[in-house]
């Protein structure tokens, strides 16, 4: 029997959307007010989930204290209250889009946990806009 658990967490970041090698009038065409060359910030909502089988000795598909620890060591210390672009390394050459800031968190996540547990990270950047990945 397969079943998933969750573990949300927050953390507030700001960014620039932004190709390094494009004019100000293209990068603002194409990424709007999120171009701005002093940065904006967000308030992130992000939701891990992990599946796999229930352990029979625990009764845990993972122990979300440890899942919980995980996401504070891994997301929280290096991205809250930070600029992206400048202070959080694999974006020094990646745009923090949501999108790509959902793939790093699911690779810094994937590589500590077991092979027979599947990740899926959804994160939230406003309220109503927000991505989901699952490492396919």
């Amino acid at each position: 029997m397969r079943l998933s658990v969750h573990r949300k967490a927050h953390f507030n970041a700001a960014h620039r959307l932004y190709r390094k090698d494009w004019s100000d009038e293209k990068n603002l065409q194409v990424f709007g007010k999120c171009s701005n060359p002093h940065y904006h910030g967000h308030n992130y909502d992000l939701i891990v989930k992990v599946t796999g089988e229930i352990d029979p000795e625990t009764g845990f598909v993972m122990d979300l204290k440890r899942l919980k620890d995980l996401i504070y060591e891994e997301v929280e210390v290096p991205f809250d209250h930070k600029n992206l672009n400048e202070e959080v390394p694999p974006f020094n050459n990646l745009n923090p889009t949501a999108e790509n800031i959902a793939v790093v968190i699911w690779n810094k996540i994937r590589e500590k946990l077991k092979p027979a547990l599947d990740l899926e990270i959804t994160l939230y950047e406003t309220p109503r806009n927000y991505v989901t990945y699952k490492g396919e």
